[in-house]
């Protein structure tokens, strides 16, 4: 059975998605690519993935946790599971290139499809895709909103180089 929350942040409200024990999806409301919540679904903030989400966004977000501890199952493409993969790895603080994520993933000279990949991210913030900028450190793409991406990047104190 699929299970959601909507979560409340400082930069709106998410909505957290389950399914098997696993967060599938994690959407700024009003953002891109949010799934439409199916009446087969059941609102649980109390289900155990998600109300660890809830806890950890909010330590995330009171400057008291710089990495998740949750149960992850995102849906994608072989290529896209690469990109996500190669994304989590990027540290809290740190910003690569699209150009650079797409050679970390196996697919050197295919930034635009390391791009592609990156704005289909259903896990947003837990797999950090904001931290991902383009060449000249310009914020680009981001499904919850380039300003959004910003506060993200200024919350990990990484807009220095960065061309906000």
């Amino acid at each position: 059975m699929t299970r959601f929350a909507r979560i409340r942040t400082p930069l709106g409200t998410v909505i957290a998605i389950a399914a098997g024990g696993a967060l599938t999806g994690i959407h700024f409301e009003g953002g891109k690519h949010v799934p439409a919540l199916s009446p087969e679904w059941r609102e649980d903030p109390y289900h155990d993935p998600l109300q660890r989400c809830a806890e950890q966004l909010a330590d995330y977000f009171a400057g008291k946790r710089q990495c998740f501890d949750l149960p992850l199952a995102p849906k994608g493409t072989d290529f896209q599971q690469r990109v996500w993969g190669e994304i989590a790895k990027v540290r809290f603080g740190e910003t690569i290139t699209y150009s650079q994520l797409a050679a970390r993933a196996g697919a050197p000279g295919s930034a635009r499809a390391a791009g592609a990949a990156t704005g289909r991210n259903p896990l947003s913030i837990l797999v950090p895709c904001h931290r991902i900028v383009a060449t000249d450190g310009s914020l680009t793409g981001y499904a919850g909103g380039l300003d959004r991406k910003e506060k993200l990047l200024a919350l990990e104190g990484a807009l220095e180089g960065v061309a906000a």
